[in-house]
């Protein structure tokens, strides 16, 4: 298989993500980055470019730039595929033009930081019908696809119960007035849109929810909070959730816990049994059966599915997680492009990203009225 020709929109120095895209890129040999617009000074471009060993000429001033430059090579050198790694605010122009330019987009999350412009984006890959994936990497973690095979097989009954909770601390005190440009961009309504934790890290909770538990929220009633004075932007959330089938849920997602740093956590509560992972032990899957016995699942082993086995890399016992989860996005849609099957190729799609955008509408609109708000 030849490697896919990718360039990037983003991830300069300075930029935190960008990096990680680039690790899980180039993880399985399958991408292959050659082009990039790294950030909106071209001196920050060329020096990430001249950092990774990039051709110069290919370090372009602008994505429009990168667009048009990059069209007028031969076809077997030009980009194949873009990756978008910006602040939210800075989604949609990029994807939009170089979908319509026939280039296949993955783009980071949240997908953008409208509902409309999600759903104009969303149209935009229907008509073009070019392949876009949006990288929820924890969708990509081996023992998080165990989970979704243990329920879709039913083996904990019916969803009755699921909480789900994103907690950090790195926000605790108001960061983003001492320069840190990951916490300037992140509390800005500017670039971060009309809501900060949230769309930081609440839409993670809401996509691993419906993802591990193939039930859909119906309803929700939310509370948005801001405690560090000063800050325009949320940065701590509870939501009370009601879902397809009679399940009920609570989602939280805070930034201002002291002593927390990644700590998403998913339990599901059956008829039959429960389910219970943490992200910050991703090798981990607890199984309560209905009569109490408890098992813990493991990455790799001959006790988890063949889905949850095709995305582990490593022997049992080797941790397996934050990068891999994304690396399996990529290669997942550098498969789907080179033609592989949807079954094989599995990765979260704009339409995930659509439905993230209603989750954090319906969550404003029910803080602002103190009301239930459909999800339907």
């Amino acid at each position: 298989m030849t490697r896919l020709r990718m360039g990037m929109v983003g991830g300069g120095q300075g930029a935190f993500i960008g990096a990680v895209h680039r690790i899980a890129l180039a993880m399985d040999g399958e991408c292959e980055l050659v082009a990039g617009c790294f950030s909106r000074d071209p001196a920050n471009t060329r020096a990430t470019a001249a950092a990774l060993g990039l051709d110069p000429a290919r370090a372009w001033p602008s994505f429009e730039a990168m667009l048009e430059g990059e069209r007028r090579l031969p076809a077997g050198e030009r980009i194949e595929a873009v990756s978008i790694v910006t602040p939210n605010h800075m989604h949609v122009a990029p994807a939009v033009a170089f979908l319509e330019a026939g280039f296949d987009v993955i783009c980071d999350k949240p997908l953008a930081s409208s509902l409309e412009d999600g759903e104009r984006l969303a149209a935009v890959v229907k008509k073009t019908g070019r392949h876009f994936a949006l990288t929820h990497n924890y969708s990509g973690y081996p023992m998080v696809r165990e989970a979704r095979e243990i329920i879709a097989d039913g083996r904990i009954g019916r969803v009755r119960k699921v909480m789900v909770e994103y907690l950090q601390g790195w926000l605790s005190s108001d960061l983003e007035n001492s320069g840190q440009k990951q916490a300037a961009w992140r509390t800005d309504p500017a670039q971060s849109g009309p809501v900060g934790a949230l769309g930081d890290i609440g839409t993670h909770a809401f996509h691993l929810l419906e993802h591990v538990t193939g039930a859909q929220v119906e309803s929700l009633h939310a509370l948005l909070s801001t405690f560090v004075p000063g800050r325009r932007l949320d940065d701590d959330d509870m939501v009370l959730l009601k879902l397809g089938g009679g399940a009920s849920g609570v989602l939280c997602s805070s930034q201002v816990c002291h002593g927390r740093e990644n700590a998403l956590t998913l339990r599901v509560f059956g008829t039959k049994g429960a389910l219970a992972w943490s992200q910050e032990h991703p090798n981990d899957l607890q199984l309560t059966r209905e009569d109490g016995a408890v098992t813990t699942l493991r990455t790799a082993t001959g006790a988890t599915s063949a889905a949850s086995r095709s995305l582990a890399r490593l022997p049992p016992g080797h941790p397996e997680g934050y990068l891999e989860g994304f690396a399996n996005i990529y290669r997942a849609f550098a498969r789907r492009i080179r033609g592989a099957s949807p079954e094989e190729s599995a990765f979260p799609t704009v339409d995930d990203g659509v439905r993230g955008l209603r989750f954090i509408d319906a969550c404003l609109k029910s803080s602002a009225s103190a009301s239930w708000q459909s999800l339907r």
